[in-house]
This record gives C-alpha cells, structure tokens and sequence, in this order.
C-alpha cells in the first residue's frame, strides 16, 4: 500500500509542473525524497495548429523490503489554444502491467474513456467535472494572473492519474533567493493547496521564474518531504539512490497491544503532529470519529459482526451500495477469469456473509507471492500473475465479491501489527470492505495469508472506494501528519 501512496505523489508532483513556461522547450527535473535523489520528472508543451499538447512524464525508483520498485506516469492534456479540453491521456506502471486510460471529452460534457491492460479493454461514459480546466488554461490563467505578490485564485485542475479534478488554490508570495542544486536564483514563491472532498490537503510550495517555469517544487506526501528541481537532462537521468520507504510510513504504538484481534472495540487518540493540520478521518460502520477542539481526533474502532442470511446478488435501491457493484479500472469485477474464481470460491454458499468469507480465504490461499516488488496492480493482473502485496489481496477480493453479486470496496489506512520485520506499530495496510445484511463488513485476506489474524480492531480506515488512485488521496494527505497519543481497549467477552 506504500507504494500507491507514492504513485499519488507522482501525480501530484505533475500538478507542480503543469504550467512550466511559454515555449515548445522540454524541461527536465530531478526528484527527492528527503534529500535522496529518486527519480525524475519530464515537461512538454507542443503547439500544433489549433491544438496544445502539454505532457508530463515522472519515473521514481523506491525500495521496500530491500525490494526495488519502479514506478513510472505519463499524463498527456490535449486542449485548445484557448484552453478547451479535447482528450487526455494516463499511462501508469507500477511494477506489474502498464494501465492506460484514454479520455476523449465531447462539447456536450461527457466523457468517453478506453482503458487497456493486461489485454482487457474497460470502455466507460463520465461526465466532466464542473468547471474542470488542465493544463493549458491553467497555464493561461496563471499568465492572465502574472505574479503580482499577493495575488490569490482558485482553480479546478482535473488529472487523467487519477481520473478526478482537484480544488487547487493559489497564493502568490514574494521573490526569494532559492538554491538550485548549488546555483543560487532570485524566484518568486507560489503556494498551490490542493483538496479533494472529504480528505485533506497537500501543499505545494513552487519557485517560478519570470516565464512563469517552476524551477523548484517542494510538498509533504505522507510525511515526507518530496522535492522537484529543474536541472539538466544528464542530471535529472543520472542514477538514483532508491528510498527505503517501509520505514518512512510506519507508525509507533504508545503502548503494546495484546489480543488485539479478540477486542470488542479499541479507541485511539490521534494526536496531529503541527497545529494548523486538519486531520480528516472518515466515519463508517466499523468505526466512530470524534474530534476534539485541540484537534485531536478519537477513533473507535468497532468490528461489525458478520451478519447471517444476506441476499446476493445485491438488489437494492441505494445507488451509492449499487455503485461498488459496477466494474472499475482497479477492480474489474466483469473480467471472465475473475468471474470463474469469484464461481469457484463461493461455490454452493446460501448467503452472502458465508460467499464473502469464502471469497476472503480463497484469496488468503490464491495470492502465491507475497511480493514488495509490486507497486499496484489491478484485479486482473493479480488473478493472472497470484503476486502483490495487501492492495493486491484488498483489489482481487473486491473484484471477487463484485463478480459474485457483493458490493464491495477498497479500504486503506493503517492496521497493527506486532512483529512486522522487528518493528510493533501501525503500518499502511489495506483490505476489503463487502455490503452484507445492512451493514459494511470487514474482510483482510493479506491478514489471513500471513497468519497475523483477521479484520479487527487494529484497523484505522483513512479512505475507501474503487482502489482508484483519487481514494487514496486522503491517506497521502494524512499519513504523517499524526501520532497515535493514546489507546483504550474494550476486551471481548
């Protein structure tokens, strides 16, 4: 799950740069991580006719588990000259299969989109998000707007990554003197919230030039600190120095829990790190959120009991339920293999609490290789390759359960554990959520395959929804930002 959270780094680090100058030059950038040279970062503008072509490659290399992983996306934004959106593109690979997804956006705000990988095809209608620009109108925005200190405006900048706009405030600042990898540059500070409902924000702090290039960008992304550098092309290619990231996203407990898996409840008192951080943890049938006037955030994590007796399919009404029905890029439950497991696993089972634990186990046992080379791999890669980490189990069980009649969806945030290569804490984590009876139930088929128990009370959600990378912005956002301060543990009888 660590590794998705760096892909959306990549995607944000791309909104850094997407108003990078006035010409058809191709800029080069060197990334970091907490002063480690990773990877790089790659802008063009092409002007052709009546049409802008603006594209952005970033290539990161990390470890995990003394594992490499390499993670590489391209986002391309074909506008007008006057900034009207005509098609995107988003290229990702993040250790498995490259995905693709092609958007071709009609005068009438609908959405056509192609997605290949793993020699399937998913062809879907969206529609545009309202008032949603790229890169080329939020170039001549930022020209309209100059860089007159002070200055402040909002913007709507939709990203084929992640297949979603994000609110993006801008702030003009002053000029400061910046180091540019030893070159020192009079550049003038812009700072770029970004937002997505119902999550929390990362800020991006830009030096810009005259031309309105961004020479430097620097954000937190789960805690960390991600820095993009203009440079020359022979240095932003030269070797990285991959970044043990395991280390970097593990959470200390204030205390050892034991019987963690046999507690009725566990509340958790989530202390944020700075006093201007707003933390944003969602509410669902597992757990309860209450927030202090400190800031401090209290989670009570209460597992829902399996109910008996559920129907599937589903046929209820509630189009939200109905939604985490419907095949997606990540959990592409209408895939004819994933169809055949999903047949296999539940078998001859009556209702769907015993389909879904059957499908929970089979995935425990399907998944062969746990691998950390794997930085994020959709449903039909792992049902074809048996190899990832928790997202994998968390994406194949989905899938699963979807093909099998069962709303479900993917859930990430943090989970305890109290041996995990030494260490006792929360480390990112994520599993499955299925719609049972009336209530969203807890499945963690990674948990089962490395005998560390089941979905319990040591599970804190921060996101869910389709395993897109837009619901795992608020983990990116949030991870980081807080300390686990305190934890009280309802025994069960």
């Amino acid at each position: 799950m660590k590794a998705k959270i760096f892909a959306i780094g990549l995607i944000v680090l791309q909104f850094a740069v997407l108003a990078l100058g006035q010409t058809d030059d191709v800029e080069y950038y060197a990334v970091f991580v907490d002063g480690t040279k990773i990877g790089h970062g790659i802008h063009s503008r092409v002007v052709t006719g009546e049409r802008v072509t603006t594209t952005e490659t970033v290539d990161m290399t990390l470890t995990r588990m003394g594992k490499t992983v390499l993670m590489k996306t391209k986002e391309i934004c074909v506008e007008t000259i006057s900034g009207e959106p005509i098609s995107f593109t988003s290229e990702q690979d993040m250790g498995m299969v490259m995905m693709k997804t092609e958007g071709t956006i009609g005068k009438d705000g609908t959405v056509r989109t192609r997605t290949t990988g793993m020699g399937a095809v998913q062809e879907n209608t969206i529609a545009w998000p309202k008032g949603a620009i790229m890169a080329e109108e939020l170039r001549l925005i930022e020209l309209e707007k100059k860089l007159k200190e002070g200055t402040s405006y909002d913007v709507n900048v939709f990203s084929p990554g992640i297949m979603a706009a994000v609110s993006s405030r801008v702030k003009v600042g002053a000029k400061q003197d910046v180091d540019l990898l030893g070159r020192i540059v009079s550049l003038t500070k812009v700072e770029t919230v970004m937002s997505m409902p119902g999550t929390g924000e990362i800020v991006s702090i830009g030096y810009v030039d005259e031309q309105l290039r961004a020479l430097k960008s620097i954000m937190q992304i789960a805690g960390m600190n991600v820095e993009m550098l203009a440079c020359t092309k022979e240095f932003a290619m030269s070797n990285n120095q991959p970044a043990e990231i395991i280390n970097k996203m593990f959470l200390a407990s204030p205390e050892p829990l034991e019987n963690v898996g046999s507690a009725k409840s566990i509340t958790y008192y989530l202390k944020p790190i700075a006093q201007t951080t707003n933390l944003t943890i969602p509410s669902s049938d597992n757990q309860r959120v209450q927030k202090l006037e400190d800031g401090t955030v209290i989670v009570t994590v209460e597992p829902v009991s399996i109910p008996t007796g559920g129907t599937f399919p589903y046929k209820g009404t509630d189009a939200n339920i109905a939604e985490m029905m419907k095949p997606g890029r990540f959990v592409q439950s209408d895939d004819a293999n994933i169809i055949a497991l999903a047949k296999q696993a539940v078998d001859d089972a009556k209702d769907s609490a015993e389909a879904a634990k059957r499908i929970e186990e089979f995935v425990s046992k399907y998944v062969k290789d746990i691998s950390f080379s794997v930085g994020y791999a959709s449903a039909t890669e792992v049902a074809a390759s048996r190899r990832g980490d928790c997202t994998e189990f968390a994406v194949l069980c989905a899938a699963m359960c979807r093909a099998a009649g069962i709303p479900a969806k993917v859930t990430v945030g943090v989970a305890y554990v109290n041996d995990f290569e030494g260490k006792t804490g929360f480390g990112g984590h994520a599993w499955t959520e299925a719609y049972i009876g009336s209530k969203w139930v807890g499945l963690d088929s990674a948990f089962k395959a490395g005998a560390l128990g089941k979905f319990d009370a040591g599970h804190i959600a921060l996101a869910s929804g389709n395993g897109e990378p837009a619901n795992f912005f608020n983990i990116a956002t949030t991870l980081g930002k807080f300390r686990v301060e305190k934890i009280t543990v309802e025994p069960g009888k």
